[in-house]
């Protein structure tokens, strides 16, 4: 009987390690409904055109070091899927601060908003969060980029952008 125990542990453990860890979200989900408005306060880049395209947008700041190691994955995306997926990093600081930033180099687009409007709509606690949007307004990933099990990847990507329902 003292064995009963252990065993009722042990098939709790089995039965939590079936269950996939629930992703931790610093802000308000939008998976699978409409994305708020983007709002821009200046472009420091020319604006993109985005009817059509998948929307990555990429809440940042260049005093965050995970925010500048998103960078050169952006960038990637950028290059990689850029004839569907426009890119577009957003910060709330002053254009100086951005335009400061010399390396890494963001390769997509950069707009600011001082005023953080749509960041303030999504409720974003914790930097970098990046929304995937679909050419329909609707959130197909949000997230930290690097959160380990759900990572931000080109396949993750491409996996978005090729899923036709």
């Amino acid at each position: 009987m003292k064995s009963l125990p252990f065993f009722i542990v042990l098939c709790l453990l089995f039965q939590s390690a079936g269950h996939a860890e629930e992703k931790k979200l610093w802000a308000k989900s939008f998976l699978n409904q409409k994305a708020p408005e983007l709002i821009v306060e200046k472009w420091l880049t020319p604006e993109p055109k985005r009817e059509g395209k998948f929307v990555l947008i990429d809440f940042w700041a260049t005093w965050c070091p995970p925010c500048r190691k998103a960078i050169p994955e952006l960038n990637a995306l950028h290059k990689k899927f850029g004839d569907r997926l426009v890119v577009i990093g957003i910060s709330d600081e002053k254009e100086d601060t951005v335009k400061a930033l010399k390396e890494p180099k963001a390769d997509y687009f950069v707009a600011i908003d001082t005023q953080a409007r749509t960041k303030k709509t999504l409720e974003v606690t914790g930097i970098p969060h990046v929304i995937l949007i679909d050419p329909q307004g609707i959130v197909k990933w949000e997230g930290f980029p690097f959160l380990a099990g759900h990572e931000l990847t080109e396949d993750v990507v491409a996996k978005i952008l090729d899923d036709k329902r």
